[in-house]
């Protein structure tokens, strides 16, 4: 996945209080669209340090923690043990490379991750194959942000747009909103994230 090797080197440093904070508001977002998650399996994808799963991990019967970063990976799994969760695991994969065939959710989510994948259409087409029937991929991230130029992320998306592209992928009952605003949160801008939610 992109920007791997700046991730490798991030992960000891990763848990600023700024960071912290918006995986708080991420987490508070994504709940508004689980419901009866007690008995059901969940992915954390592209999970970085674990901030935004580690917040939900008590909604879920299990949760998996999934990134191209094996030193995130390792953050995650000294959590982890700290906590003694007893309802996680970890995988150390690259969803753009290769694709796991026996892996399946409940429920997927991607919170300030897919504005790192280059081919993203391809990698929400193998997760809506992760996906178990009446599943759901919540996506969090930045809204389209033209003062950002950059050759390592996209500048953010277009919520009527990947909802068009999902919808195309097969996902159905698509809803997505804006939910936050904040000031310099986006490479040095002020920019607002959305949520998003898809079912299988």
């Amino acid at each position: 996945m992109g920007n791997t090797d700046k991730f490798e080197m991030i992960a000891n440093t990763y848990d600023t209080p700024e960071r912290i904070h918006i995986a708080n508001v991420t987490s508070d977002a994504i709940r508004e669209y689980i419901v009866d998650t007690k008995s059901k399996d969940a992915i954390d994808f592209g999970c970085g340090t674990g901030l935004v799963g580690m917040n939900l991990i008590k909604d879920f019967h299990s949760m998996l923690f999934l990134d191209t970063s094996q030193n995130m990976i390792d953050q995650i799994k000294q959590k982890i043990t700290n906590l003694k969760v007893q309802n996680a695991n970890t995988i150390c994969f690259d969803f753009e490379q290769d694709v796991l065939s026996d892996l399946r959710a409940d429920y997927i989510f991607m919170a300030q991750v897919l504005l790192h994948i280059d081919n993203y259409e391809s990698v929400l087409s193998r997760l809506f194959d992760v996906l178990n029937e009446g599943g759901h991929l919540i996506i969090v991230d930045f809204d389209k942000n033209e003062n950002i130029v950059s050759d390592i992320v996209h500048n953010g998306f277009h919520q009527d747009e990947l909802s068009a592209l999902m919808k195309k992928i097969g996902y159905n009952n698509i809803k997505s909103k804006t939910f936050y605003t904040g000031s310099k949160i986006f490479m040095g801008q002020d920019a607002s994230m959305f949520v998003l939610d898809a079912q299988k």
